[in-house]
């Protein structure tokens, strides 16, 4: 056996080991859902058991879980989009002007903990009559939203050619158009990259909700800790509830991945 073969099978059992390790918390999960409370504790019927629905029907129905969904999409959905309103013009600003110590501020919001702030954020938010209304979810996702928006469209801003720009106010546009005309249709993709990341964290988000929503406004990754009582777990409800917060995002990132890496990668070979 060749070296470059022996390489390329230690490469494919590494690759298949991250694998594993990566798709079998969610086998189980998934299998789990599938599960009564006895089937999982049974071990002999880890694989090989009679499937039921009646976690998701515990979940979809009887838990009201469609009214916790449609609280997670509308906090994930306006952080989004509130984000994007304000860093989109913000990354260009920074790319085009050479705001190194703006830049050097998003950079730090993204390194500070958010939950480090969650004290602070209570106090004031508590003195404003504001904790558990959509109003505060939506403001606390945007600290972690925002940086991230503005530090991966900077990417993009920075590897779109000047010339382009300079032509375009040459032909008479001023430079909000040519940001608007030229600029931004260009940064589709890193626009596109940049929501989807902002959604999934949203999305994902636990600690923010757990301590600033409320009753009517809390989210589903805090709605599934119902399923945990002091006295017992009911796994079968839990994983269901997890499957149905996990599935959403297992689909946008398998139809957006190209749009996740180049948004990762952008600006990375520049020069």
């Amino acid at each position: 056996m060749t070296t470059r073969r022996r390489l390329s099978l230690l490469r494919a059992l590494a690759i298949t080991l991250v694998v594993v390790i990566l798709v079998a918390p969610l086998g189980w999960m998934v299998l789990a859902s599938l599960k009564t409370n006895v089937d999982i504790y049974d071990a002999s019927k880890a694989f090989v058991f009679t499937p039921t629905l009646d976690n998701y029907t515990t979940v979809l129905q009887q838990a009201n879980y469609s009214r916790f969904i449609l609280n997670s999409f509308w906090v994930a959905a306006a952080a989004t989009f509130l984000s994007l309103l304000l860093g989109v013009p913000a990354a260009y600003a920074m790319s085009r002007f050479g705001m190194k110590r703006s830049a050097l501020v998003v950079l730090m919001a993204r390194i500070i903990p958010g939950v480090s702030l969650l004290v602070p954020w209570y106090y004031v938010f508590s003195n404003m009559r504001l904790v558990g209304s959509f109003t505060v979810l939506i403001l606390s996702h945007m600290f972690v939203s925002l940086p991230l928006i503005v530090y991966i469209l900077m990417g993009f801003f920075d590897g779109l050619p000047i010339e382009l720009e300079e032509a375009a106010m040459v032909d008479g546009l001023t430079p909000i158009g040519t940001f608007w005309r030229i600029c931004l249709p260009l940064a589709m993709g890193g626009i596109a990259t940049a929501s989807i990341l902002s959604f999934i964290f949203s999305w994902n988000n636990f600690m923010f909700a757990l301590v600033l929503s409320g009753r009517s406004t809390k989210t589903l990754p805090v709605a599934i800790f119902d399923f945990v009582g002091y006295a017992s777990i009911d796994w079968g409800g839990l994983m269901a509830a997890a499957t149905i917060v996990t599935l959403p995002i297992m689909v946008i990132a398998l139809f957006t991945q190209k749009y996740i890496v180049s948004g990762l990668t952008a600006g990375a070979t520049k020069g």
